[in-house]
């Protein structure tokens, strides 16, 4: 335990100088403001542009796209309400919540007519 101690201690850097002037605090800040950055542009900007996309995807679902659920039920959009969409999958029909739609595998060619 003494020796981790002492190990720690041994890594701290030199007490400053009476008359040996200390780092300003911007300079100390610059490293701080760079990390920030980098993390916005490589971290939060991607992930709110694919969040953007998402939901306009969700905007032009339309009757007779094929479609993937989060899930991986794998259907044919039947109907689209405000909040919820009815898949046809195989011999079930579903309704799923807009959200769980995470990609259009194939787009309907023309809206159907009602």
């Amino acid at each position: 335990m003494m020796i981790g101690l002492v190990n720690i201690l041994a890594l701290a850097p030199p007490p400053s100088q009476p008359g040996q002037p200390s780092m300003p605090l911007w300079a100390n800040l610059v490293p701080l403001l760079l990390i920030i950055v980098v993390f916005y542009f490589v971290l939060i900007r991607p992930q709110q542009k694919k969040q953007k996309e998402h939901g306009e995807m969700l905007k032009t679902l339309r009757p007779g796209d094929k479609v993937v659920t989060s899930g991986g039920i794998m259907g044919v959009v039947v109907a689209v309400k405000e909040k919820s969409i009815s898949l046809r999958s195989s011999d079930a029909k579903i309704e799923v919540l807009k959200s769980a739609v995470s990609e259009v595998v194939e787009r309907a060619s023309a809206p159907p007519e009602s």
